[in-house]
Formats: structure tokens, sequence, C-alpha cells
């Protein structure tokens, strides 16, 4: 069962945050052995608010990831490096993790170690002398690319559409058995308008995060994803659709109010003209789910599991307020 009043500090602080280079708190979560990476970050970000998240093994990091927006993953120690290396491997074959940047640090490596940490995936190999502001401006440069990667969406950093797919044809060629939700917020257009772009994009992010946080409190082995705008999707076994979606209607329809004024939660809904120039009335936002199994069907490509989701998506939001609608036809 997700921790909701989690979720609901970790959304209360989420208004206030945003990505590195944009905003106010700067995640890194370290594993350090003999250097102490820490305090030089404290230097040379000197009145930027600094966020440590520490580590010593894969599981911690994988936990670390899935509950706070990590910007950069920092090792550094003077060991021969090797279960280092063995961790960057690791990081870069995990489909969530891998969209994040890893910068290592050792003060007297080999050049086979720097050959084999950039060969296993890491972003930047810092090495030798620590020059403070050397060392600031390579780290701001990792961090600026990663936000630049098209397969990240950069409003809620959760993996885009390229990286969704990827994970659902690996799924495919695994031959699991899984279910794909997909979901999207009711009538979000008319809140956008009314409310304006700032409202509607914190609203994207609360959206974003109660996935998260539901799918990974819930199921470790889930993926989620953001197509764009007010559309996810998330990747979950098949026993586990009616409590994570439960869940996440649960969590959206309790904090999703708190972005209305008070007049328009008392009334129920807003209005706004159309583009015909007539006004429209519209409810308190609501989120729809559509949900395709393998289990009773069997698909052979991304674009027959596409073509289902669309067709039930439109069909579960026919429906008033929040729902989640299941595909259980069978193969003929």
């Amino acid at each position: 069962m997700p921790n909701i009043e989690s979720i609901t500090l970790e959304n209360l602080r989420a208004s206030n945050e945003t990505s590195f280079g944009h905003g106010l708190v700067y995640h890194f979560a370290i594993k350090q052995n003999g250097v102490s990476l820490d305090f030089h970050l404290k230097q040379f970000f000197k009145g930027k608010e600094l966020s440590f998240h520490f580590f010593d093994d894969f599981e911690k990091l994988v936990t670390i990831c899935q509950r706070h927006q990590i910007n950069v993953i920092l090792v550094g120690g003077k060991s021969d490096f090797f279960k280092e290396l063995e961790l960057i491997q690791a990081i870069k074959q995990n489909v969530f993790l891998s969209i994040i940047p890893v910068i290592l640090y050792h003060p007297e490596p080999s050049n086979e170690t720097i050959i084999a940490a950039y060969e296993n995936g890491a972003e930047d190999f810092i090495h030798g002398e620590w020059i403070e502001k050397l060392v600031e401006v390579r780290i701001q440069r990792v961090i600026a690319r990663s936000i630049r990667d098209l397969s990240v969406n950069p409003s809620t950093r959760l993996p885009g559409p390229a990286m969704i797919e990827e994970e659902i044809n690996r799924q495919l060629a695994m031959k699991a058995t899984f279910a794909v939700c997909y979901a999207d917020l009711d009538n979000f257009k008319a809140f956008n308008d009314y409310y304006g772009y700032s409202f509607g994009d914190k609203l994207i992010k609360l959206t974003g995060r109660i996935i998260r946080d539901t799918v990974f409190d819930t199921c470790r082995e889930g993926f989620v994803g953001h197509i764009a705008g007010d559309d996810f999707i998330f990747i979950i076994p098949d026993d586990l659709i009616s409590n994570v979606c439960g869940w996440i209607i649960k969590c959206f329809d309790a904090f999703a109010p708190n972005y209305y004024e008070s007049e328009d939660i008392e009334r129920g809904f807003i209005t706004i003209e159309n583009r015909k120039g007539i006004i429209e009335s519209f409810p308190i936002l609501s989120i729809s789910i559509a949900v395709v199994s393998n289990s009773t069907r069997q698909f052979g490509h991304m674009g027959e599991l596409s073509k289902i989701l669309a067709e039930l998506k439109r069909a579960t939001k026919q429906l008033p307020g929040s729902n989640y609608m299941v595909d259980r036809r069978k193969d003929h």
C-alpha cells in the first residue's frame, strides 16, 4: 500500500522545486569511500540548496532514485574501482536509472580504469587534482546534456516515448505477463486555459509524482513513463492492476482539488469560453486509466497494443469522474 502521507509531503515540496539549472534544490546520489565528495560540492555550490542521498549498494540507489529526482549519481573512491565499475554497468542496464548521469572520481586512476568507466556508460570521470571551478563546470555540463536528452520529459523527468516503447518491446521479447496502463486527465485543456500554464504544469508534475510513487511503492519492478502533456504510461504485473490503479485514483482525487480556487471547488466546476465563443462548464479534474494486459491476449508489436489502448482510453473518458477500465477480451 502506498504511503499517502509521504506522497502528500513530497508534492507540497514539489511545487517549490524544479530541475537542476532552473530551480532551488540540487539532488545528488553519492557513494564515496575515502573521499569527501559532499564536502567539495558544498564548497563550489555555495548559496545553493543541496540534497545529498548516500548509498552503499545498488539496491539502496534504486530506492533513492525512485523516491527523489536525482540530478547526478556521484561515485568516488581510492580503491581499485572494480566494484564501482560493476555498479556503473548495473546502473546503465536499468531502464529507469540509465537516464541519470553518472560521474566518477578517483585521485589516481589507471588509464585502463578510466577507459573501462567510459565503456560502461559513465558520463564523466574526474581525476587528479580537484580544481573546484573546473569540476563545477563539468558537473553542470553533464546535467545540462541530460536535461536536453529528448528521451526524458523535462517537466517530470520520467522516461519519454522512445524509452516507453523500448521497455514495452523488451517485455514482449521476454514473453513476460504484464499490464500496460495509459493514464490521462479529463478536461485538462480547460483547466490549463482557465488557470494558466504555470498551474497546468504543477498539476502535470503532481500527476507524475502520484503515479511514480504509487507504482514504485507497490511494485519495485514497475515502469513509469511520460508520453507528453497529461498522458502517462505505467507498466505493472497483471495481478496489481486493481491495487495500483485504485490508489492512483484515490490520491489524485484527494490532491487535485487543492489546485483550484475555493469558489470553483464550492461550485463544482469552472466555466470557460470555447473556440466558438460559447461558454462551457467543466467539472473538477479527474483521471482516466486504460489498462491492457497480455494475460488473456497476445500482442505481436507495439502498434497493436497502442491501438487497443487508444480505443479503451476513449471509452474510459466517457465515464464521469476518475475511473480505470481493463480490457479483458480474449484471443479467439
